[in-house]
């Protein structure tokens, strides 16, 4: 029960990697406030069914981090419940099309970065203030080995994800005085539905290129950002750490 008595907020928490992070954090005691664009029926139930498995509160939030307005009023409804904020995992991304640097309009390199960047960036601002009143708190990135090694025909995605963990070091130089910790987990290529729309033959050189030969699962890398939220990292900042099987 690592994070017994924490509140957690986690974004895209209705699949893959932030679906994994929220049934870690539930399992290890954790209060949690779930973001997801759509609050679906069957999302807003599975919701119901994890508190109820685990005896911990789920809170279901709306979130659109590319809407300014759905990050205020997202914020204002974490706030209502007048909780202490513990814990910030910036899950929500995008991974776009594949297409090469000169054919790839701004246009969509700009939707890529308001996902995947300046969304999660406004989300934290507002939340890291409500941290900072406890002089406590943790905030994890999901980043990506793209945004570290770069790669052909990925380049919105890689620079997105790159700002994301150069952002990492300046938020923890900031907030450390604050008492708030903050790192990035880089996953490798993951076994949700988003690396079903990577091309099949970057999908088979990047497990050939891995030690382990084989995707990762979403709950190998839930276990990583559980470290970075729990005491265990307790004197760990401003790091990233990749989860990707040894590329």
């Amino acid at each position: 029960m690592l994070l017994q008595g924490k509140t957690a907020i986690i974004t895209g928490a209705n699949r893959g990697i932030g679906r994994a992070v929220l049934q870690s954090f539930a399992q290890n005691g954790a209060s949690i406030f779930a973001c997801a664009r759509n609050l679906t029926p069957a999302f807003l139930q599975d919701m119901e069914n994890l508190a109820a498995a685990f005896g911990v509160s789920v809170f279901p939030v709306q979130l659109d981090v590319t809407s300014q307005e759905s990050i205020q009023a997202a914020t204002k409804a974490i706030m209502q419940q007048k909780l202490s904020i513990d814990i910030l995992v910036n899950n929500a991304g995008a991974f776009p099309a594949n297409g090469l640097f000169q054919m790839t309009p701004c246009t969509d390199i700009k939707n890529v970065f308001d996902t995947n960047f300046f969304g999660p960036m406004a989300f934290t601002q507002g939340i890291s203030r409500l941290m900072a009143r406890k002089k406590k708190g943790s905030i994890v990135n999901i980043g990506s080995v793209a945004g570290l090694d770069g790669g052909m025909g990925q380049f919105a995605y890689s620079a997105s994800k790159a700002a994301l963990s150069g952002a990492t070091k300046t938020l923890a130089a900031e907030l450390a005085g604050a008492g708030i910790r903050v790192n990035t987990v880089a996953p490798g290529l993951i076994d949700t539905d988003m690396a079903a729309g990577v091309r099949m033959d970057i999908h088979d050189t990047l497990v050939q290129e891995s030690a382990m030969k084989r995707l990762g699962t979403p709950e190998e890398v839930a276990g990583a950002v559980l470290f970075f939220a729990s005491e265990l990292s307790a004197f760990v900042t401003g790091q990233t750490l990749r989860v990707d099987g040894g590329i």
